[in-house]
């Protein structure tokens, strides 16, 4: 229904233009200007045009910027894409690179070549050797990409690499060295979390995170924002448990003992099935907080049975259960729900139970990709979650107008009462265009419901393929070929995406299928000349083929049920109609759908019976396909809700493990390590002062032998306190008096660390005293770097899964009238705390202790030197960039103020201390 302000935006956007329009004709004069520079281009050799690149990067480094030599950056990679690949930069290519460069997003249609647009942003922005990053959904297009637009860039004189899953560290630190690196999002967001793990700098694989592209942006940074990346390893929880909850799940009855909301997807004990589980696991109270374990395995074991199908949310093959990701399709091996989910779906399905793990570190997408200085995207379906996409990621979605109009028929829905009836005339419908010749794609929602289709048409004897999680190995070669005369290919969802679908098929992918592979003793030259006549003979067949696919009418899409993404429809939809080729699409809809059944049944049903429903006999009407696409957006706004917020969530574990981050950062730099300790040791000594002395008690009333042997508990040996001391001093005094015997106590062991280095080498021949006191100090500082990092790792684990803890149960404080975000973050952030000051004191401790240089062995010098050398390699090869001259180690924040202790007030002049203001902004700020 429209109301007034719908009027007023509608002839707004007649009188002005959408706001894409808007953004479009604003950049047509820079894509004509760039147009003018192509004859200058043209003319060029080819050495002449490579020298280009080395013009660029000098009048940057003189003071140019990106924009200043944007117009002939972008004219001279599309002459480069011309010689290197016969092809050109379309105009609306041009505005797509150069939306991409802004920081934007590019909605650009099936078929409009979003790989080739790419290149123009990264040539430009890899002109400042800093690397860009393009990121795609899987290691086949990471790999096919980068191999294919690798030529235009070596063509320039550009480096190109590419990062897979199994690469050694090496393979890594070279590929992301390069001045443009193609990768998955899961790649680069483990190797971000893997090198915050890491214990020197020399094992550090990525450089600074620049400038980012995400290939399918809606699918990396809306459909999988909820699945964060998790590194874990074994924690002690026994697998035994879930079996034995497992047990109980059959018995419990629907309504009765559990309630199941299917549109907030969960499911919860009814007061009957609460008495129930008790009774069984022989519990008292299952809510009492020695149980919270227990319960967290019964919920998730509940979930497991009522909410996760088998063949649609996961498959079991090779007796595990390995996830379907629910946007394309495909299988996701390797991944696993978190939270012993994954332990109780194994449960379920009587496979073996692995170890419960135990988080090490985690982020999400949404974290992992804002921490690039700029980001950009391109997809052909963005638009529908603008609004998201602004809201958490500051992104613009600009919808690119197509090279050619799109002159596809997108038909109606058509509606039936059950399943069985809609699936007849699905079946029908592929049995008419088949016989006509036309290729038919049929999209389906479910491993499930794509193997019922693919049974219903071997009944029929009707020729097929079907890709989805359990037929995935020959994905991309089956979906280049689905365009062939009368060709059935049954997908799930967008499996496929990012191969064309050439009507007539593909004489490249046909040609390989007719020759034998290449054979062990043949030569490559041999193989490319049969593999050139079968691939010419095939394209005669194909350009014949494709006519008659045209004359036909072109691709046909089947879409067997709505999703709950307008988009994933509108993915599917786009397969046809690529570069204005003919095509048509219709939807087929039951009443007994998911989407249907949940979100739209009511209002639909009532039009129905309105409109006069009979067995076997669709309704097709504008009413209703509108009040489909209602529940969807209805669908849309829930996730974007659960998304927005987790993401509130995750701005705790977001501002903390950036703190800890940033700090590992300066550790690893080496930059004041000592600086810190002294720092830590002073915060301890405040901290231990604190618990014993009141600032308002007489000193003969302070217990000075429990501080001393507290402070020597910590420290390795007593200190020089006493109460005359503290009268004579006062408190301020006192505990600078004890911090400046700490520091000496240090300057000694220091100096007996030294001397230990020196003499082991002495004695192994060398004589160079200048040069042994550097090195040892140098070893000193390996040391201590090993000691803190070990400390803060050990308990940002411990932290991690606290937090869980706390996440896991804070909703119920919901029902206490207090806010659980505000609860979570207060409490969150006072365990943080705690942390970081049981990191001071545990570190202190171990650094401190008086034999800590006779922990100096020759095993132990030679491990510090081989990691002093590693990270000299390290530092080496982030400087020279793998060839672009351009890259340096990440530097540490220098401060504008006098070095403080965490303790102090801050220098902000808030009066607040410098731990609780200031500093974890300024730790984060390295991270």
């Amino acid at each position: 229904m429209s109301g007034p302000l719908d009027a007023i935006s509608g002839v707004a956007r007649k009188l002005f233009g959408t706001k894409h329009e808007r953004t479009i004709k604003a950049l047509q004069p820079l894509v004509a200007h760039i147009a003018t520079l192509e004859p200058r281009f043209q003319a060029m050799s080819d050495a002449e045009l490579r020298a280009m690149t080395w013009e660029f990067r000098r009048r940057l480094d003189r003071g140019a910027t990106l924009e200043d030599i944007l117009p002939e950056v972008f004219a001279v990679v599309r002459e480069a894409g011309w010689r290197s690949l016969n092809m050109r930069h379309y105009d609306v290519q041009m505005i797509g690179g150069l939306v991409q460069h802004q920081g934007m997003i590019s909605e650009m249609k099936t078929g409009e070549g979003k790989t080739l647009v790419a290149t123009l942003p990264l040539v430009l922005n890899a002109l400042t050797g800093k690397g860009c990053h393009l990121v795609t959904v899987n290691d086949y297009l990471a790999t096919r990409d980068a191999e294919w637009m690798g030529k235009l860039y070596t063509f320039l004189g550009l480096t190109v690499g590419t990062i897979l899953h199994g690469q050694k560290r090496r393979e890594k630190q070279i590929a992301y060295g390069c001045d443009i690196t193609y990768g998955t999002n899961n790649e680069f967001g483990f190797d971000y979390l893997r090198d915050n793990m890491k214990t020197d700098f020399g094992q550090i694989v990525q450089r600074e995170l620049n400038y980012a592209i995400v290939d399918e942006v809606d699918s990396i940074l809306v459909d999988e924002a909820r699945t964060p990346l998790i590194i874990s390893g074994p924690s002690n929880e026994s697998e035994s448990r879930y079996e034995e909850i497992n047990a109980l799940i059959p018995r419990m009855q629907k309504e009765i003992d559990y309630v199941l909301d299917e549109e907030a997807r969960s499911a919860s004990l009814t007061e009957d099935g609460i008495d129930k589980v008790e009774r069984l696991l022989g519990v008292p109270n299952l809510y009492d907080p020695s149980n919270i374990e227990l319960l967290h395995l019964v919920d998730q074991a509940l979930k497991a049975h009522t909410l996760f199908k088998r063949d649609k949310d996961y498959v079991v093959k090779e007796n595990q259960v390995t996830i379907v990701d629910p946007f394309t399709g495909r299988l996701m091996p390797g991944r696993r729900w978190s939270d012993g989910l994954h332990q109780a779906v194994e449960a379920k399905e009587g496979v073996k139970v692995e170890n419960p793990n135990q988080t090490l570190a985690t982020i999400t997408f949404q974290k992992y990709f804002l921490k690039y200085d700029k980001l950009a995207g391109m997809t052909g379906t963005a638009d529908t979650e603008a609004a998201e996409f602004e809201k958490i990621y500051k992104l613009d979605v600009v919808v690119i107008p197509t090279n050619k109009p799109t002159v596809r028929d997108d038909w109606d829905d058509q509606i039936y009462k059950t399943e069985e009836q809609k699936f007849r005339a699905v079946i029908r419908e592929i049995e008419e265009m088949h016989e006509q010749g036309r290729p038919v794609l049929v999209g389906t929602v479910s491993v499930e419901k794509s193997e019922l289709l693919a049974k219903l048409l071997k009944r029929r004897g009707l020729p097929h393929n079907v890709l989805n999680a359990k037929h995935h190995l020959s994905e991309a070669e089956i979906v280049a070929q689905a365009g062939a005369i009368g060709g059935i290919t049954l997908s799930t969802n967008m499996a496929g995406r990012g191969t064309d679908i050439l009507l007539g098929g593909n004489p490249e992918n046909l040609g390989r299928s007719r020759i034998e592979p290449k054979r062990e003793d043949e030569e490559i030259e041999n193989y490319q000349a049969r593999l050139k006549v079968a691939v010419d003979g095939a394209a005669t067949e194909c350009a014949e083929a494709r006519e008659r696919v045209l004359e036909g009418g072109g691709l046909h899409i089947v879409g067997t049920e709505r999703h709950e993404s307008r988009r994933i429809d509108n993915q599917l939809r786009g397969r046809a109609g690529r570069q204005g080729d003919p095509g048509s699409s219709r939807f087929y809809l039951s009443l007994e759908d998911d989407l249907l059944r949940i979100f739209g049944s009511e209002k639909i049903m009532g039009m129905m019976e309105k409109l006069g429903m009979e067995d076997d006999v669709p309704i097709e009407h504008k009413w209703l396909s509108r009040s489909v696409e209602n529940a969807q957006k209805k669908v849309e706004g829930h996730n974007f809700g659960i998304r927005k917020n987790l993401l509130e969530y995750d701005d705790v574990m977001s501002q903390q493990r950036d703190a800890v981050y940033g700090v590992r950062k300066r550790i690893l730099d080496g930059d004041n390590v000592t600086d810190m300790i002294l720092d830590m040791a002073a915060n301890v000594v405040d901290a231990v002062c604190a618990g014993f002395i009141d600032p308002k008690a007489a000193a003969s009333d302070i217990d000075f032998a429990g501080l001393n042997e507290e402070l020597a508990r910590i420290f390795g040996k007593p200190l020089e306190v006493d109460a005359d001391d503290y009268a004579d001093m006062g408190r301020e005094g006192f505990l600078a008096n004890l911090v400046s015997q700490i520091e000496a106590e240090y300057e000694k062991h220091s100096r007996i660390f030294t001397e230990s280095v020196i003499r082991h080498h002495q004695e192994n021949g060398r004589e160079d005293l200048e040069e042994l006191t550097i090195e040892a100090e140098r070893l000193l500082g390996s040391f201590e770097q090993n000691m803190l990092l070990e400390g803060i790792d050990y308990l940002w684990r411990d932290h991690l899964k606290a937090m869980d803890h706390l996440r896991g149960g804070i909703g119920l404080r919901g029902y206490g009238q207090r806010n659980p975000l505000l609860e979570y973050k207060k409490e969150g952030f006072q365990m943080f705390e705690m942390m970081m000051d049981l990191w001071d004191e545990r570190a202190v401790s171990r650094i401190f202790q008086p034999m800590m240089h006779d922990r100096l062995t020759e095993g132990t010098i030679s491990q510090l030197e081989a990691r002093r050398l590693r990270a000299q390699q390290r530092q080496q090869l982030v400087a020279q960039g793998a060839g672009s001259g351009k890259a340096a180690k990440p530097g540490t924040v220098r401060r504008e103020h006098r070095k403080l202790g965490r303790n102090d007030p801050c220098h902000c002049g808030s009066g607040k201390k410098y731990k609780k203001c200031h500093l974890p902004k300024e730790m984060s700020a390295n991270a």
